[in-house]
């Protein structure tokens, strides 16, 4: 097979059509060309305005040093210390739910044995060879503490709970740390 003039010409033209097409699918699209990494992300034209109504975003950078925002931390972030040598205790996260006898024997209630029925999550942390008194326990809403001298536990909780009334309980004679809090879903209110 010779390639002449004539070939190359129409190999040419089948590659990069001719402008007069009116078809659009001829026509080269920019779209894939201005698709960058930067583009990823909130762009700079859809930031929120500051107080005085400008968005200089580069200004409002310039004047912190912060590598991330406050919503970008995620709680109980400020616990976290990679220089700490402590162990990170055993500990077991187990639902609980308040059933009657209406739920169990005749089934009338809403109650099911998945973990959305569930009211209460119960967090035992093993803690052998420590006193009560020298355990520390911090919970936030989503985020648990226990320190003490042996042992170090930063735990974010699965689901957001009600810090202010939760309970623990120390089992002495098993080195066991028992906290029961109650849990504060969203759609809770369709669960119960």
């Amino acid at each position: 097979m010779e390639l002449g003039p004539s070939s190359i010409t129409a190999l040419a033209d089948l590659i990069a059509p001719n402008e007069d097409s009116e078809s659009d699918d001829d026509t080269p699209s920019n779209y894939y060309a201005k698709l960058t990494p930067a583009n990823i992300g909130v762009s700079k034209s859809n930031s929120v305005p500051d107080k005085e109504g400008s968005t200089n975003l580069a200004a409002k950078e310039a004047d912190s040093n912060d590598i991330w925002g406050t919503e970008e931390v995620l709680d109980g972030a400020q616990y976290d210390d990679v220089y700490d040598t402590r162990l990170a205790p055993d500990y077991d996260i187990v639902y609980k739910q308040a059933v009657t006898s209406e739920d169990i024997f005749l089934g009338m209630g809403n109650k099911t044995p998945a973990t959305a029925s569930c009211e209460d999550m119960v967090i035992t942390v093993k803690l052998p060879g420590s006193n009560f008194k020298d355990v520390n326990v911090d919970l936030t809403d989503k985020h648990l503490s226990v320190r003490s001298p042996k042992y170090k536990l930063g735990l974010h909780l699965p689901h957001p709970c009600d810090s202010k009334n939760g309970k623990a309980q120390w089992l002495s004679d098993k080195e066991l740390l028992k906290i029961t809090v109650q849990m504060k879903r969203e759609y809770d209110m369709l669960n119960f």
